[in-house]
């Protein structure tokens, strides 16, 4: 399973560390095993792929040197502060170790926005293309100090597989105080076992994960790691879980294949990618059964098969489709919320009568239309 990572599998890596891996329970930076994990890097630079890094950690580092209680987790504001602060001393750790093997830094903060616009989101998967094919290892993490609840991914697992989206990167491996899914939580069932490999992600996989973030510092837990395959696996990437509790953790799991790998989905283009990783929508159409099973075969959705609308958008706004069994897709609205709702359910032959101007022919074309 792991040589789908290698170089030669992968030649473009998305590697996201954890709080808990990065920054020891008193908030130190564990500099020993970022050794480590830098010889990795420089290892897989020299095997000629490139590599992006999504670090965590800037929280931890600046609750420490600002004295912020709950590891500065305990208000908006001390994360902001703390962010500000720790994000200095994260760039400087990982510039000094990779400078150390020869290797050059970059630094990119996003929010949520930055990827969700898509104007933005084609600017910042310019700069990382660029600043990978100088031979750069880019470092990105959150921009925990202006994020807001409306405005943030929550985790940098999710960060990472969206990254992959515009970095066109063939893998991300998610390095975690846990080795993978397990088919129950391992620290309260001792037969749960880890799976090897996960094809499709569906209600037995999203039941399997635990929302517990084991170290207390991270924001996310396995529900954010399942998010984050699916994710990756719409962008065309594989995605891995495993262990960061070992010494060269990239090295470790390419030669062990210890950890849990989604299978990507056949490779779509870039609007679609885009679309389904998207983590936000404006608004909602629910559809019965039979455009459910049309828009599986290709087709785009009509208002025939529409059962409802919810939200406020405007033509060209990204909404969710929803099946009867919960969201199957996401597409750019042809048409606004007060429109749509007005010809939902009605044929082709009613809408110019209904809306007072020529139709279009779908209420989300299939060329606009990712299926999640």
């Amino acid at each position: 399973m792991a040589t789908r990572f290698s170089p030669r599998a992968c030649p473009r890596l998305i590697v996201k560390i954890g709080s808990a891996l990065l920054v020891d329970p008193d908030g130190a930076i564990r500099r020993d095993w970022l050794t480590g994990v830098s010889a990795d890097i420089a290892d897989a630079r020299a095997a000629g792929q490139q590599v992006l890094i999504v670090s965590s950690g800037a929280i931890a580092l600046g609750a420490r040197r600002l004295g912020l209680p709950k590891g500065g987790r305990a208000s908006l504001e001390d994360a902001q502060a703390a962010a500000a602060v720790g994000q200095i001393a994260l760039s400087q750790m990982w510039a000094e170790l990779l400078g150390a093997r020869g290797l050059t830094t970059a630094q990119m903060l996003l929010t949520l926005d930055d990827l969700e616009d898509r104007r933005r989101y084609l600017n910042a998967a310019s700069t990382i293309d660029r600043l990978l094919t100088l031979g750069t290892v880019p470092i990105l993490n959150e921009n925990d100090s202006v994020a807001t609840a409306e405005i943030r991914f929550g985790d940098n697992d999710r960060l990472a597989a969206r990254v992959a989206q515009a970095a066109r990167a063939q893998g991300v491996l998610l390095l975690s105080d846990v080795d993978g899914l397990y088919t129950a939580n391992p620290h309260r069932d001792p037969t749960a076992r880890r799976l090897g490999e996960v094809v499709r992600i569906d209600a037995r996989i999203r039941a399997m994960a635990d929302t517990g973030s084991a170290s207390g510092m991270g924001s996310g837990g396995m529900v954010s790691k399942i998010e984050a395959a699916r994710i990756a696996q719409a962008a065309g990437a594989h995605l891995a879980i495993a262990s960061g509790k070992v010494d060269r953790p990239i090295s470790h799991f390419i030669d062990t294949s210890e950890g849990t790998v989604f299978v990507a989905d056949p490779v779509r283009g870039g609007r679609k990618r885009w679309l389904a990783g998207r983590l936000t929508v404006r608004g909602v159409i629910s559809i019965d059964a039979g455009a459910a099973a049309a828009l599986a075969k290709g087709a785009s959705l009509l208002a025939a098969g529409a059962t409802g609308v919810d939200g406020r958008f405007d033509r060209g706004d990204v909404i969710e489709i929803r099946g009867p069994a919960g969201p199957i897709a996401r597409g750019l609205a042809e048409y606004g919320a007060e429109d749509a709702a007005g010809i939902a359910g009605r044929r082709n032959a009613e809408h110019a009568a209904i809306l007072g101007y020529a139709p279009r022919s779908a209420l989300v074309h299939r060329d606009q239309l990712a299926l999640l």
